[in-house]
C-alpha cells in the first residue's frame, strides 16, 4: 500500500498539496511515482506562472511513460524544486519531502473545497485497483 501522509491534501491526478498560510507546496505521490516507474526527466512551472485549478503544470518522465502535471489549487508559482533538474529520481526516493515539485501562493479567490483528504484520496484509490 502507497504512503498517504494524513497532514497533506490530494487530487485525483495523485498530485499532493501542503498547505503553510498562503503558500502550497505540491508534489506527485507515492502512488503515481510507483506507478510511473524510475523517474528520468521532470518539467516544472517557470516562477511567475499563474496557475487555475486542473491547468497541466508541468511532465514527469520515466522510463515507462511520461505523465502531465495538474496543478491542484489556483495562484502564483513562487519556487521550483532545481534539484530535480539533475536528481529526477528524487521523487522516487522521496516524494513527499525532498521529491517536491513547486510552490504556489495561493490566489485569493481560491477554493481548497475540492481537495480530498488523505480517507478520501486512500477510497479513491481503492477504487481504481
Amino acid at each position: 500500500m502507497s504512503e498517504i501522509p494524513e497532514d497533506l491534501k490530494y487530487i485525483e491526478s495523485h498530485e499532493w498539496v501542503r498547505l503553510e498560510e498562503d503558500i502550497a507546496t505540491v508534489g506527485i505521490t507515492d502512488h503515481a511515482q510507483e506507478a510511473l516507474g524510475d523517474i528520468v526527466f521532470v518539467e516544472l512551472p517557470e516562477i511567475g506562472d499563474l496557475l487555475n485549478v486542473d491547468d497541466a503544470s508541468g511532465v514527469v518522465e520515466s522510463v515507462k511513460a511520461a505523465s502531465d502535471l495538474f496543478s491542484p489549487i489556483a495562484g502564483e508559482v513562487i519556487d521550483t524544486n532545481d534539484d530535480l533538474i539533475d536528481k529526477p529520481e528524487l521523487i522516487n526516493d522521496s516524494p513527499y519531502s525532498e521529491g517536491w515539485l513547486f510552490k504556489v501562493r495561493l490566489a485569493e479567490d481560491c477554493n481548497l473545497d475540492d481537495l480530498l483528504t488523505a480517507e478520501q484520496y486512500a477510497e479513491k484509490l481503492e477504487e481504481e485497483e
